[in-house]
This record gives structure tokens, sequence and C-alpha cells, in this order.
């Protein structure tokens, strides 16, 4: 607990909530901020060609001087991914185990325009000391290591982000929890616990690590061919499980992917993955080893392993792809938005001749805690006040239950929306204003310049297609020149309809001559009349509403 008496703590999500990913929570203490994580959220199926989203960090901006760091709880790409753009926008120290840094810089160097960051390497035994606060960690069970919990220790008690985490009664080494900590961290006193609620409407257990390499290994043995496994680049404790179950059954592992290659030098190079002698193939070499001595362990784009099995499954994949034989373990559920992607490319692996396991139980499961896992973190921490986070709103409010089960009352827990100011004052919230939040789009190199009306055209486009109307004006005779001239892309099929091209070119010609008859030619009321004589025109005739694009030249 804080010697200084704190006058106002605030707690400000900016992602992370009604979602699953973009994670990020701004706890303010008196003078100071503290940021919690800084991830991406990949995008949904209506965010047409957007790469990936990240928060709006409008108020960190206007507060930039009063960030005091940047906290991160794991190296995951949604606590890590938006950290490169939060630093071109913010010039404050950011905080992390040893792995989740490496992964940082990592990403860091691969993108432009980011200077003289300071980065400081914690572990479960710092304490950090600020004006207002002390921060100290705790070790917590994820499907990276070097995963962490974090507390902000206040005059009113411990404010606990509990990072990404499950309890796992096997787990050891770097993936070890510090559940004697926990406890204690509860009997001290907890004001505010901030908890991961991405499987709260799961019941039971989340399934033991060491189940699962069991498992895995098992299934390794019953097949006679290929396997290729499919995971996320940064879920090194299933890629640390494909290398045993490889190791116990004589076969070598190649792997595929730039980020699955990048994330597994850094982990093999810091010693986080153990890796046995001449167990690696170059994957330019498969073709040298027996089907059956060989595993491949790939991920695709962004870390993300569907669109590379998509692409194996077609034949497009430059250096693998299925055959007869061969046996598909898919070791990641699809993220919110993916479903279908997951499920038209397992049949798509299927027509390809593989046999595919996935989302099975016995070689995949979550790396977040399961209800009674959620339960038993509550009932450690024994927090005065509740807030789940980190999971879509029903996981949330499936939390809350959770959290009113094991008996704090409804008063004591507070669903948070983005954007909104929760204060806590007198160990209750009370709830005042809101500042700027939701997603900032990234497409390429673009950050923030596509927003909902350039996503709304994207899709309209999708749907109708478009409609280019082209016309050439002699304005001091007041007449067409040339055309109209129509080109119809995603529309209708061009040679099939040419009485419905006729006569629009036969109406955007009356229309323009009507208006040429004016005193005034405006360009724009010409433009309008085309758009919406055409649109009511074109609905009649199709029943669709393409994009009509009107364009007036001059002569």
């Amino acid at each position: 607990m804080s010697k200084r008496k704190n006058e106002s703590i605030k707690v400000i999500p900016l992602g992370g909530v009604g979602e699953v990913g973009k994670n990020m929570i701004v706890i303010e203490v008196d003078h100071e901020i503290f940021v919690i994580d800084a991830g991406l959220m990949f995008p949904e199926n209506e965010m047409l060609g957007i790469d990936v989203v990240i928060p709006d960090i409008t108020y960190l901006e206007e507060n930039k001087d009063r960030v005091k760091g940047i906290f991160l709880t794991h190296g995951h790409e949604d606590a890590i991914g938006s950290l490169g753009y939060v630093l071109r926008k913010i010039k404050a120290p950011v905080y992390g185990t040893k792995l989740t840094l490496a992964l940082a810089k990592d990403r860091l160097r691969q993108e432009k325009g980011i200077e003289s960051v300071k980065f400081y390497t914690i572990h479960s035994d710092s304490r950090l000391r600020f004006d207002t606060v002390d921060v100290t960690f705790f070790r917590t069970t994820h499907s990276i290591p070097d995963s962490v919990g974090i507390c902000i220790h206040t005059s009113e008690g411990a404010i606990v982000h509990t990072g990404e985490f499950k309890f796992d009664q096997e787990a050891k080494g770097f993936y070890k929890p510090d559940i004697g900590k926990m406890a204690e961290i509860g009997e001290k006193g907890v004001l505010l616990l901030l908890s991961d609620s991405t499987e709260a409407e799961r019941p039971g257990h989340t399934v033991s690590e060491g189940v699962m390499a069991r498992h895995l290994s098992d299934a390794f043995h019953s097949v006679k061919g290929r396997i290729i496994v499919a995971s996320y680049a940064s879920n090194l404790i299933r890629i640390q499980q494909v290398f045993q179950a490889a190791y116990e059954n004589h076969r070598k592992v190649a792997v595929s992917g730039k980020n699955l290659q990048r994330v597994y030098e850094i982990a093999l190079k810091l010693g986080y993955l153990d890796v046995k002698d001449n167990m690696l193939v170059d994957i330019t070499e498969i073709n040298q080893h027996p089907d059956n001595e060989l595993v491949i362990l790939t991920t695709g784009i962004q870390g993300e392993p569907i669109e590379a099995l998509q692409k194996m499954a077609k034949g497009t994949h430059k250096l693998v792809n299925i055959k007869e034989g061969d046996t598909v373990f898919i070791t990641a559920n699809a993220t919110p938005g993916l479903e279908l992607l997951m499920a038209k490319t397992v049949d798509l692996l299927f027509r390809a001749g593989a046999n595919v396991l996935t989302n099975h139980r016995e070689v995949h499961d979550s790396g977040h805690g399961s209800q009674e896992d959620l339960k038993f973190m509550l009932n450690l921490m024994k927090p005065q006040l509740f807030i789940p986070i980190q999971g879509e709103y029903r996981m949330l409010i499936a939390h809350a239950k959770l959290a009113e089960n094991v008996g704090l009352k409804q008063r004591q827990i507070y669903i948070p929306e983005k954007g909104e100011v929760i204060e806590i004052k007198n160990k209750a919230f009370k709830v005042g204003g809101r500042v700027q939040a939701g997603n900032v789009l990234i497409d390429g190199i673009g950050v923030g310049d596509v927003g909902n009306i350039v996503l709304r055209d994207r899709k309209l486009l999708s749907q109708d297609g478009i409609f280019i109307v082209v016309v050439t004006l002699d304005k001091k005779r007041k007449k067409i020149a040339s055309g109209p001239e129509i080109i119809s892309r995603g529309f209708v099929y061009v040679r099939e309809s040419e009485k419905l091209i006729e006569e629009s070119t036969s109406l955007i010609s009356q229309i323009v001559e009507k208006n040429m008859e004016n005193d005034v030619i405006e360009w724009s009321n010409i433009k309008q009349a085309i758009r919406d004589q055409l649109n009511t025109f074109l609905f009649e005739k199709t029943k669709r509403r393409p994009m009509i694009l009107p364009i007036i030249m001059e002569i």
C-alpha cells in the first residue's frame, strides 16, 4: 500500500473490453498515468481490406507528459502489437519481462520513426517506485512464457491487472505461476481486480498443458505420413510441445512462416525453448526427408495460421502443399470474425486429401482460464471492487456472474465500455465522463486514414459494384461533345446487358442536356442529377444499387 494518500484513482479502458484483442487499460492515480498493454486486434469481416486494428490513444496524446510508463503483461500481439504506434506519439518508458521486451524490440525494428525508447526489464520480484504509487509484478501461466500480472499499490489498496492467465497444476519453469504471491497480495488488500474474461463462458478448468503435451505426442505416434501443425507464432508452449512430440516420435521439424521463424529464433536464443540437436531442417529441404519422419510447423501473415493452411490446401503455397496422407493439426482457435474462414479452410484441407484435427481437446486447448480458474483468481485476490476485461461483452457479463457466485455484490462489479472514465471513490465506483476511444484502422502503411466512410464505400463496392459515367461537354455551345461513356465493374456483365446500357446512356444524355439549358451550368448539379435519376432507374431494372460515379470533363 502506498504511504502517500492518493486523492484521485481512475480506470479508463481504451481497448480490450467488448472485444477480444487490442488490450489497453489506463490507470490514473493523481497526476500520474500508467498504461497497461498496447495491443492490436485482427479485423472483423466487415472491415474490408484492413490489416489490423489498434486503439485510439487520443487521450494519451493529450496527456502525454503525465504518462509514466507502458507496462506489458506478455508478448502476444494483443498486448504488444500497437506499441510502435503508441511510441511514435508518446515518449514513455516501456516495462516488461525479458522475453516480452525482446519480442517488442524485434517488432519495433520492423517499423520506422521510433527512436530513443527506454526499455526496462522487470521480473516477478521487481518493485518500481513512482511519485504516487509503487508497482510490483507476479508470474502467471499463459501460452507464452514470462507472462506477468501487474499490481499498482495505492493508499486505498492494490489495483491488480491479471494479464492473460490460467492455472495449471503441472506448470513449471518459465510458466510456473506465483500463486503464493497472489494470495499474499489478496491478504494485504486489493481495492480493484481487473481480470481476463476470454474463457468466462466455459465451465470447469482449462486443461493442463502437461496433459496436452502427452496427447500431442500420442497423436503424432499414430500418424504414418507427414504432420503439419498450424499454430500462432507466439504460442510458445505449443511450439515447445511440437518439438518435444517430434523428438519422442523420431521426427524432424521444419519451420514455415517469417513470424514463426523470428519468434522461434528469439525464444531459442534467450533459452525459452528447449530444442534437441539436429532436430531442425530447412523448409526448402523437406522433400529430402521421408514423410513419416517430418513435422512442418507453420503460421501465416500476422501470426495467423489459417491463411497459410488455405494456400497449402489450394496448392498455391511456395514451399508446402497438402497431399494425400498428410495429417493437419490446427492448434489455434479462430479469432472472432474468422470462424467462417476456419471452416472453409478445414473443408479445403479435406478436399486436398488431408486428415484434419481442429479444436480437438487432445491436441489444443486455450491459454486462458475457464470458469473455475477465474473463480480461483477472485478468491485469491478477494477484491473490494471488480472489473472484468479482455473479452467480448457476453464474456464480461459471464465473468461478472462468476464474481457474484463467489460473494461479490452487484454494486462491487462494473462492466466497462471503451472510453469510460471509472473513478474509484470511497471504495465504490463513480462513473463520470468519457474520453475519445475506439478503433484506429491500419491498411498497408496508412494509419487511421481509413474510416467509416471509406469502409462503407468498400462495402457498397463489394455488394453491387460500381457504375462509372464519363461525359465530355462543350460549355460554349452547351452541347455534349463526347459520350456518355459507361464503365461497369461488379454490377452487370456489359456484353449481356446491352439494352440496359443503351437505356442508361439515353437517360444520362437527357439529364445532361436538360441541365445545359440553364443560364448557369453547375457541374455539381449535373452530377447529383445523374446519381439520383440513374440510381432510381437502375434499381427499377435490376433491384441493385451500384455506386454511381459521374465524371464530367470540359473542352
